[in-house]
């Protein structure tokens, strides 16, 4: 059996996030109807993360096995023929069999957008959290130098978060302001349910002087998923790259 490597573009506006659902759409779903369509045979797929339902996908890496010849090159035209416009293949490679796209990650690497204005844009609004209040950018980029680094991320997990420990080293948390758009941008070796964000809901908060930046911190040290009051919504938030 070969193994083959696809990385999978998609706006998860209209899914039910990543994992298969027995009935409600999902992009899990959407990729193993095309791979069976295309190889002739029922087909699953192993993705290295899941997204939930409204987060979007610059770089989701998923691998799946077959007995089939087809080249890995031609995968990504197939594919991209059977998929609906949401979804799109844009690259295939055949991997070691050993290969695994979640236990195999070093990392994964967000993105999370806020409209930072009082009126809406019917451009972005699919990708981003329309946030009306003037946020205080200073205020953020303090928030985010207390989180980052590594640290027991309990607090900012929601329950359903993995069993296998919640430290985590959070690498990169940056705040960047471009205009009315605020991007922000966070790579660590892992990530807890929601952690991002509820990251990104209490820098907001912070930017609104709703918490001191010294309450941040005590919050991160408190363990206490209850101190954490805002959890941004979905449709701002990218994987942007799983990194290997």
């Amino acid at each position: 059996m070969r193994r083959l490597l696809l990385v999978a573009q998609y706006d998860g506006t209209d899914y039910f996030g990543f994992q298969r659902q027995p009935v409600l759409p999902t992009v899990q779903g959407e990729l193993e109807r095309a791979i069976s369509q295309l190889l002739g045979r029922a087909t699953t797929v192993t993705g290295a993360g899941r997204t939930d339902a409204g987060v979007h996908a610059l770089g989701q890496t998923v691998v799946f096995e077959t007995d089939s010849p087809i080249p890995a090159k031609r995968l990504v035209g197939a594919l991209n023929a059977l998929l609906p416009d949401e979804v799109a293949i844009v690259e295939a490679a055949e991997v070691d069999e050993s290969f695994h796209p979640r236990y195999g990650a070093l990392g994964k690497l967000y993105c999370y957008r806020i409209l930072n204005r009082p009126l809406r844009s019917p451009f972005i609004g699919r990708y981003a959290w329309h946030v009306t209040w003037q946020l205080e950018l200073e205020l953020m980029l303090e928030a985010a130098e207390v989180l980052r680094g590594e640290h027991d991320f309990v607090a900012f997990s929601s329950s359903g978060s993995s069993v296998g420990g919640t430290v985590r080293d959070l690498r990169r948390l940056e705040v960047e302001r471009r205009g009315d758009l605020i991007e922000i941008h966070t790579e660590a070796d892992g990530f807890l349910y929601m952690m991002v964000r509820r990251i990104v809901g209490t820098l907001v908060d912070a930017g609104r002087r709703l918490v001191s930046v010294e309450e941040v911190g005590e919050i991160l040290r408190s363990l206490d998923r209850t101190r954490v009051k805002t959890v941004a919504p979905p449709q701002g938030l990218t994987l942007i790259k799983v990194i290997y």
